[in-house]
Formats: structure tokens, C-alpha cells, sequence
């Protein structure tokens, strides 16, 4: 692995960890009812806080994008993943949180699973399949569950619908981390000529935006504890797959290297739960809301 890429990645992941909390910040405070609204865009350029946190966000991605022009998306993703690291160490700072046995077990259960997945898939560039089906078929695929996770969070926006649509999002993003090395590598070949030629550049700008809105309806209604660790398991998950489906990454097949990488994944998710469920993690506007009309215990 390149120290570079280690090096890009792992900042992006960052920018984007503190990003998220900031932009959680803001949005907890929104109008509930701009939910899964672009309005809720609109309301939310207006604070100060909310676009430090897509300032950092939109470097976090120029960073990631960096660093998968420089590496496979199966190395890079993973190393994204650890933007939850550095989330719920500015949560703590706000909440002054002990980190406790939760928050290491996950901190080693991610670290670990991410070390485990690298080391043992040994990820690969190739050439990207010549098949436009198999492509089609892939990002058809993620583009549709999100659409109908989305769907049916609209129906349950307070109870599950926060994680249906933060998973959602991450299928997004990760169907956008794959066009966007695609469109690295048609600037890389002819400039932005190729580049504005091809559909990939306009179809990362169209799931960023739908992402965003997704995620920042999750930010909304849900703590971080329920939205962040589906964003940040499904967006990894949904990279490998394209990248080894249609972008010609390659892993390790051998059953041990199988084995460990789809122990280092597990891992990986679970460190994302313990470390999403941490009591740091802030909590969103519908749950205030339920707070202050749950009954209080009446004075004997």
C-alpha cells in the first residue's frame, strides 16, 4: 500500500468525519417538515456551522477522489470508513464523554477489520470490464435498493426511516466513489474534453446531491448513533462491490484470504456499530421533540 494513498485517504476520512458532526449539528435544528426536501438544503445554507461542515465534507471528497486516483477503490474504501473515528472524537470534545469500553472495542474492532481486509485481500488494479451490462446491472442495482429504502423511510421517518435512508446514502456514495475514479481516469487520458464528454462527471454531481439530501434528512430526525454507522458501513460495501464488479479491481480468492477478508468486513461493521452507539454521539430534532413530551414522573 502506498504511503501516499494511506496518507490521502485517511485524511479525507477526517474532513469528512468532523464535516458529518457539524453538518448534525446544524441540521438537528431544521423544520421537520423539509424532510427529504431540497428546502432543507435551502434552510440549512443559511448557517454558518452547516457549511463548515460541507466545506470539510467537499474537501474530505477532493481528498478521497485524490487518493483513488492513486489506488484501488477496495483499498481506499475501507480507509474511508474510519471517518467514524474521527467523528466521535469531536463528539466526545462536545459531549466530554468518556471513551469507555464501547468506544475501544469498536476503535480496535475497526482498525483491526480494516488492517485485516487490506492485508489479506491484497487489492489490485486492473483493467475495467469491457462489459457495459455487467456495469449497468451493478449500478442499477444500488441506485434501485436506495430508492426504495428511501421509499419506505418516508413512511417511518421517526422510527427506522433515519438508518433506511443513511443506508440508502451510502449506496449512493459508493456507486459515486466508483464514477469518480472513472472521471479521474478520463481526465487523466484527454483533459476535460473527455471528461465533459462522458456521462460519469454529471452522474457523480447528481447522487452527491441526492446523497446529501438523504443524509441531511437523517441528520435531521436521528442521532448520529442511528445514522452514521449505516452511512458508513454501506458506502465502503457498496465501493468494493464496484470496484471488483466492474471497475477491475481484484482481491485474493484462496479460502484463507476469503476467509480474512470477510472477517476483516465483519469486523469492520460491528467496530462501526459500537462506535455509532456510543452515548457521544449527539442526538437529532425528533428525538428532543419525543423527550420533551414523554411524560414526567410526577412528585411524590
Amino acid at each position: 500500500m502506498s504511503v501516499l494513498v494511506l496518507v490521502l485517504a485517511v485524511s479525507a476520512a477526517c474532513c469528512l468525519g468532523f464535516g458529518f458532526v457539524l453538518q448534525q449539528n446544524a441540521a438537528q435544528r431544521a423544520p421537520l417538515n423539509d424532510f427529504l426536501s431540497f428546502r432543507l438544503l435551502v434552510d440549512l445554507v443559511k448557517v454558518p456551522r452547516w457549511l463548515g461542515g460541507i466545506a470539510l465534507m467537499v474537501v474530505g471528497m477532493a481528498l478521497g477522489a485524490a487518493a483513488l486516483g492513486q489506488g484501488q477503490l477496495s483499498l481506499v474504501e475501507p480507509l474511508l470508513a474510519t471517518n467514524l473515528l474521527f467523528a466521535l472524537a469531536l463528539s466526545r470534545r462536545q459531549s466530554r464523554q468518556p471513551l469507555g469500553r464501547q468506544g475501544w472495542a469498536g476503535l480496535l474492532m475497526l482498525a483491526g477489520g480494516v488492517s485485516a481486509f487490506i492485508v489479506a485481500g491484497e487489492p489490485q488494479g486492473g483493467s475495467a470490464t469491457a462489459d457495459p451490462t455487467r456495469q449497468w446491472l451493478i449500478i442499477g442495482a444500488m441506485i434501485g435498493v436506495a430508492l426504495l429504502l428511501t421509499a419506505h423511510a418516508k413512511r417511518s421517518r421517526l422510527s427506522s426511516g433515519p438508518v433506511l435512508l443513511a443506508l440508502g446514502a451510502g449506496l449512493l456514495y459508493g456507486v459515486q466513489d466508483a464514477l469518480t475514479r472513472v472521471s479521474g481516469e478520463k481526465f487523466s487520458a484527454g483533459g476535460f474534453a473527455e471528461l465533459l464528454t462522458g456521462w460519469q462527471p454529471y452522474a457523480v454531481l447528481a447522487l452527491g446531491v441526492t446523497g446529501l439530501v438523504l443524509v441531511q434528512s437523517a441528520f435531521e430526525t436521528a442521532s448520529l448513533r442511528k445514522s452514521l454507522p449505516a452511512l458508513t458501513a454501506a458506502q465502503p460495501l457498496a465501493g468494493i462491490i464496484c470496484g471488483v464488479g466492474f471497475l477491475g479491481d481484484r482481491l485474493r480468492t484462496d479460502t484463507v484470504a476469503l476467509s480474512w477478508e470477510a472477517g476483516g468486513l465483519l469486523a469492520v461493521v460491528a467496530g462501526i456499530v459500537l462506535l455509532g452507539l456510543h452515548p457521544a454521539m449527539p442526538t437529532g430534532a425528533a428525538e428532543r421533540v419525543r423527550g420533551q413530551l414523554r411524560p414526567q414522573p410526577q412528585a411524590q
